[in-house]
């Protein structure tokens, strides 16, 4: 398991961020630290992070284990559920 990078920022930021918002966050605030992709600064957007992580482009599966590491700590830290265990059900079809 990658270390994870990912730590509440203390003054989260709720809603839509602007460019300049996104710009001023440290690298701890994404899912994906090494691209700055997925910021993760309130509930909502760590569950954007979970339903985008398919989407991410440009990303190894190394920088997807620690994203996955990095979106379920913030998830328990924002009291969200997740029943994947692995990265690679994201997305995937349940029956």
């Amino acid at each position: 398991m990658p270390e994870i990078t990912w730590k509440p920022h203390k003054s989260a930021t709720h809603g839509r961020l602007s460019k300049a918002d996104r710009d001023l966050l440290p690298t701890t605030a994404f899912a994906f630290p090494k691209t700055r992709k997925e910021p993760m600064t309130d509930a909502s957007h760590v569950r954007d992070a979970m339903s985008r992580f398919n989407q991410v482009e440009a990303v190894t599966d190394s920088e997807r284990d620690l994203a996955f590491s990095n979106i379920q700590k913030a998830a328990k830290h924002f009291d969200i559920q997740i029943n994947e265990t692995h990265w690679r059900q994201f997305g995937a079809k349940r029956v």
